[in-house]
């Protein structure tokens, strides 16, 4: 069962996967496919949006990459304010993700009625 990134969580996972290292876009979004074993896709309507947005908020950089054989692509990359914004993301995303958690996994901390 795969499905769509929602555009918000989008450009958390585009910086989380850039901080491996640079990336052209496709291969951004196999990364997302892939660490999220297939739950999680990144569309090209959604995806360079988010990148171009991303590059706009000087969190990547692009550059063009000339390969032997092939065309030229972007590759993109963090920045260190790119960095410093991934790690800030990653931290509350984890926070939100610990609290969803205790919910749905049925842990309470409240005194009953």
């Amino acid at each position: 069962m795969s499905r769509e990134l929602p555009k918000n969580d989008l450009p958390t996972l585009i910086l989380a996967v850039l901080a491996d290292g640079p990336r052209h876009g496709y291969a951004i979004a196999r990364s997302i496919e892939a660490r999220s074993e297939g739950m999680l896709t990144a569309r090209e309507g959604t995806l360079y949006p988010a990148l171009r947005q991303l590059e706009s908020d000087t969190f990547i950089e692009s550059l063009w990459e000339h390969p032997v054989s092939g065309p030229a692509r972007k590759v993109y990359r963090l920045t260190e304010t790119g960095r410093a914004e991934c790690a800030q993301r990653v931290a509350a995303w984890q926070k939100y993700a610990a609290a969803f958690g205790a919910i749905v996994g049925g842990k309470t901390n409240e005194q009953p009625a």
